[in-house]
């Protein structure tokens, strides 16, 4: 499935208010974090994988919701999106393996895998995985600063919005568009010249 880093992802029809709602029911009613649970595991377990591999995914995903149901008391509708909540939790409990993910783009820069002869936004567009990522790519994903690759790959991978990684991140609206703005330009010139950033 190839991936692309928009400008801007537009909101899906996510039921962000029933989510809410449900999940504060949930805190009287257990079995209705279920319905949480069956929406959005696929989408951090796909996440996880793309970033950590699918070794640790099922892990990291199990591990994400068993906080998220322990913690679903804490969680305020008025002012926050279950989905970017679900990322947040998700994105804390990969910084405990950022040196593996690290690692293994540095591994990938080094592999000898053909970059697509297609246009930038294509190219950018092709597996953003340790495992089928170019080696240009790889090596620009391995030497961006952490809280930039966190905001790139939120967006890229995670589909989310700006405003949905803000919530995840807990950060400023304006901190995710200059965090992007930063990675895009990286990985773009390690890209388009890929002979500028030896591996």
């Amino acid at each position: 499935m190839a991936l692309t880093i928009p400008a801007q992802v537009e909101r899906d029809a996510v039921p962000a208010d029933d989510d809410g709602w449900e999940l504060e029911a949930s805190v009287l009613e257990p079995d209705r974090f279920a319905a949480i649970f069956d929406r959005y595991f696929g989408q951090v377990h796909s996440y996880v994988a793309r970033r950590l591999g699918s070794d640790v995914a099922d892990d990291l995903a199990a591990e994400t919701f068993l906080i998220a149901f322990r913690q679903r008391a804490r969680f305020d509708r008025r002012t926050g999106v279950v989905r970017a909540w679900l990322y947040g939790i998700a994105t804390n409990l990969i910084r405990r393996h950022r040196r593996d993910e690290v690692r293994a783009w540095r591994t990938a820069a080094k592999l000898p895998l053909p970059v697509p002869a297609a246009a930038h936004e294509d190219r950018v567009a092709a597996q953003m995985t340790a495992q089928g990522a170019s080696r240009e790519l790889a090596a620009a994903l391995a030497k961006l600063n952490a809280k930039d690759r966190e905001v790139l790959l939120l967006v890229a991978l995670g589909q989310l919005t700006y405003d949905e990684v803000a919530a995840a991140l807990g950060i400023a609206y304006g901190t995710v568009c200059s965090r992007l703005s930063r990675a895009r330009r990286v990985v773009r010139a390690a890209v388009t010249n890929p002979a500028e950033d030896p591996a």
